[in-house]
């Protein structure tokens, strides 16, 4: 017996070494932690709208500051869209009312552009902290948030209603309840578009910064510190070195957000990638697995363990993630009387409330004004669409497609994705009256530079996410060349470039607002269109104008969904759903 030794042997007591991996990465969660506590009190400033800066300080030794105070409200808003759209997606893909309800309450939404949602949101959040810079940064966050959620939220509720088969019936096979099956079907099944959607939300939400943090509402300008309204700052000062050296510190913040937060999430999703035969190549990052070799994240995760047992067994209850088979008919007409009834009366309450503040304030006629100027932001837009498709398709399936380009590409692509394109405004305004170029041509390249990469992003997700067995099927049949982009790859790619689209197309008229007015210096830049007609009415409290071209705008994206979009969605469900 004496050949077995000891038991327990002493090894077993014996406390692991503490790595050098450990140290790094405990070293970075302790920095992180130090930073957002040293962050916190300047949150809650003391603020009084009266005495608020109107602008910031241009030193470009604040520009560090500025870019953490920036990065911290944008991954504030990044979190909180992630949890609308959690909500949001869920409710419309599983509620069969609801969905009725909540899609075109999404398309409204989307088309509402930044600086409507801040013209409303703004006095709300003041007055909801008194005395306080947390509403200002509230009200900042909001408009971040704004920019981020609906993409996201598209691109759930995209992953939900057109989710493999196989998998609803094994969470029924598994009798797994509706909590249960959120996690370990639902979200992991849409986490690869969810990831690709978070970097470009992430990206064009850059756009919107300056706006968010200088904000210019009601005939009052609010500045908080950040990067935003540090351009706004040189912009306004004409001083194109300033807004040199801002770009400059986004290029480094873009890159080290990609490297640190992005490119790990892009590789960490594809264990959620379902498909028989392995890819050739994967996605990599040094960070990720940095983070795989330490064992801080593991006991990071322990104390959230046992509160995840306890929300399993908390929903039970709830009942299971199944429907029934068949419903009663005459139950079910009733209730969607019922529902489609009061949805009625309370949206033909709002139009009525809506109709008589414009009315009483500016008049109904302003109405055909703001439908006028919404045609030529409507041609800007279609011409953006066209164009963005025509060249970013075909980049987009070579990078998805091919693991080895994605892993040099990605990174260039989310950094030019990610750059806020308005920081080249002014020097796009100077090229303008140099060459004579009026800006109503020349806003939509600003359009385009601001939304063409939805479409782009999209698309790498569609194609990085085909089956590796369905490309070695066709490549062992030989097929190739034309044959193979109409049979094959246009087919596979078609559900994501619907749901880049049809983001691409509101950012282009949210982008509008700041497309089709650029101030540099002394140039006051301006074209024909809804964007400028809601800016200049934003700019000067004019609020039933505010109304009237928000509401113009809303039925310009709304229709363009309905007729155009809605149906490329049902295709993309019923034929081309992998």
């Amino acid at each position: 017996m004496a050949s077995w030794g000891q038991f327990p042997s002493p090894g077993v007591w014996r406390r692991p070494a503490l790595r050098p991996v450990d140290v790094v990465v405990f070293a970075a969660l302790l920095a992180l932690l130090f930073g957002l506590l040293r962050l916190a009190p300047a949150l809650n400033a003391p603020f009084l709208p009266s005495q608020a800066p109107r602008t910031v300080s241009t030193d470009p030794a604040d520009l560090p500051y500025y870019a953490v105070r920036s990065l911290l409200r944008m991954f504030i808003g990044l979190v909180l869209s992630v949890l609308f759209t959690f909500v949001y997606a869920t409710a419309a893909a599983r509620l069969r009312r609801a969905e009725k309800v909540l899609i075109p309450m999404l398309d409204i939404l989307q088309s509402v552009p930044v600086l409507g949602f801040l013209t409303v949101t703004v006095t709300a959040f003041i007055n909801l902290f008194p005395g306080s810079a947390l509403g200002l940064e509230c009200a900042s966050i909001f408009a971040i948030f704004t920019s981020m959620a609906w993409n996201l939220t598209f691109a759930f509720y995209h992953s939900l209603v057109s989710q493999p088969r196989d998998l609803d019936e094994a969470a029924r096979v598994m009798r797994l309840t509706k909590w249960q099956r959120f996690w370990r079907v639902d979200v992991p099944g849409g986490m690869i578009p969810l990831v690709w959607n978070g970097m470009m939300s992430f990206g064009g939400a850059w756009f919107f910064l300056a706006a968010s943090e200088s904000i210019s509402v009601l005939g009052h300008t609010y500045a908080l510190p950040g990067i935003g309204s540090y351009v706004a700052a040189a912009i306004a000062q004409g001083s194109l070195s300033k807004v040199g050296i801002a770009i400059g510190v986004m290029i480094v913040m873009v890159m080290a957000v990609n490297v640190v937060f992005w490119r790990p999430m892009v590789a960490w999703a594809e264990r959620f990638r379902a498909e028989e035969s392995a890819a050739s190549e994967k996605p990599r990052s040094m960070v990720l697995e940095l983070l795989r070799r330490s064992t801080v994240p593991d006991l990071a995760a322990r104390p959230i363990r046992p509160v995840s047992r306890m929300l399993d067994r908390i929903t039970r209850p709830f009942g299971l993630a199944e429907h029934p088979l068949a419903r009663p008919v005459l139950r079910q007409r009733t209730g969607d009387v019922f529902f489609a009834g009061a949805v009625s009366a309370v949206a033909v309450y709002g139009v009525w409330r809506a109709l008589s503040y414009v009315d009483k304030h500016i008049g109904l006629a302003e109405f055909g004004h703001a439908f006028a100027l919404g045609a030529a932001t409507f041609a800007r837009v279609v011409v953006l669409l066209v164009v963005a498709s025509a060249v970013w398709v075909p980049v987009g399936v070579w990078i998805g497609m091919n693991p080895r380009v994605s892993r040099f590409a990605q990174p260039v692509v989310h950094v030019l994705a990610s750059f806020p394109a308005n920081f080249l405004f002014p020097f796009a305004a100077a090229f303008f009256v140099a060459a004579g170029i009026s800006l109503d041509l020349g806003g939509v390249l600003l359009m385009a530079l601001g939304a063409q990469w939805y479409i782009l992003f999209n698309v790498i997700a569609g194609a990085s996410a085909i089956p590796s067995d369905l490309r070695e099927a066709m490549r062992s049949m030989g097929v190739r060349g034309r044959l193979r982009w109409e049979k094959f790859i246009l087919p596979a790619v078609f559900p994501a470039y619907v749901t880049g689209g049809i983001t691409a197309a509101g950012g282009a008229w949210n982008a509008s607002i700041v497309a089709e007015v650029v101030d540099y210096g002394h140039h006051h830049l301006k074209a024909t269109g809804l964007g400028s007609y809601i800016a200049q009415a934003a700019g000067t409290g004019d609020f039933a104008r505010v109304l009237v071209g928000v509401v113009v705008m809303s039925v310009y994206v709304v229709g363009l969904n309905r007729l155009v979009w809605r149906r490329l969605y049902a295709l993309a469900e019923t034929r081309y759903s992998l």
